[in-house]
């Protein structure tokens, strides 16, 4: 197996999340050769994986920093593997079983992880602009990075964590960052989301209850016959939102503090 140089991303992943109006926030992929073979191109087979995760014997599998672009590795049992910087970019991960991996600061653009288990997987630093998770499971994940463009149709994020912690700072505002993300129909029941960007992203029908939307970038997002029966609004920015037909609005939290209410689309349908 020949194996591709690796990157150095580690200090450009982390350095694109900071947050404020910085321009490297406003480009996730800064410093990184897209066209590379790293990038692009797989190191090794599925045959090769395959084989890795049977001498592992029902151990978590070691393919850290890997070249695997491409690659179909749909369906196979990667619980618990170590792919941190891995690049999976385009990769055919469906219905891959994923829980609790770690895939701090790997790269998965545009890779289909339909209906893929991610529960309690690491994901800080990650890389996923136009990744496919339609219907996967991301319960109780840390999705810490950049989701632009993804799409979360009808997938679970209970208990995900994606909020800041203001406790450990010291390279800027670390948070997911979920612009324009397709997350209709989305279970988030009880998921940390406290200052997450989610601006322009498609909220319809989704489950909101008991979210944590403290400081949250709702700004032109469409929560249209969202249920947000306990979710916390207190400094959420709503600007050109549309909270129409919301479910339980009656029993969100803080919702007078929201910033911008007033450039909201606010009504009931009858």
């Amino acid at each position: 197996m020949r194996r591709l140089a690796p990157m150095a991303i580690s200090a450009a992943v982390l350095a694109v999340l900071a947050a404020g109006p910085a321009p490297a926030e406003q480009d996730m992929l800064l410093g990184a050769d897209m066209a590379s073979p790293a990038m692009t191109k797989a190191e090794m087979s599925r045959a090769d994986v395959e084989a890795l995760i049977a001498r592992a014997s029902g151990r978590p599998v070691d393919l850290s920093d890997r070249a695997l672009s491409g690659l179909d590795l749909s369906g196979l049992d990667l619980r618990g593997a170590n792919l941190r910087t891995a690049r999976l970019n385009a990769a055919d991960l469906r219905g891959t079983d994923l829980t609790g991996a770690n895939l701090e600061q790997a790269w998965i653009i545009k890779a289909d992880l339909t209906g893929a288990k991610l529960a309690g997987a690491r994901m800080f630093g990650i890389t996923a602009r136009g990744a496919n998770l339609t219907g996967a499971d991301l319960s109780r994940a840390v999705p810490i990075g950049d989701f632009r463009g993804a799409t979360m149709r009808g997938a679970s994020l209970v208990g995900l964590r994606g909020g800041a912690d203001l406790r450990n700072q010291s390279m800027g505002l670390m948070r997911a960052v979920f612009v324009s993300v397709n997350l209709a129909g989305a279970n988030l029941t009880g998921a940390d989301l406290g200052r997450a960007r989610l601006d322009f992203a498609n909220l319809t029908g989704a489950d909101l209850t008991d979210v944590a939307l403290t400081g949250a970038d709702l700004s032109g997002a469409d929560l249209t016959g969202a249920t947000v029966a306990g979710a916390d609004f207190r400094s959420a920015d709503v600007g050109g939102a549309k909270l129409v037909d919301l479910k339980g609005q009656d029993r969100a939290r803080d919702w007078a503090q929201r910033v911008n209410g007033d450039r909201a689309v606010v009504r009931r349908v009858e």
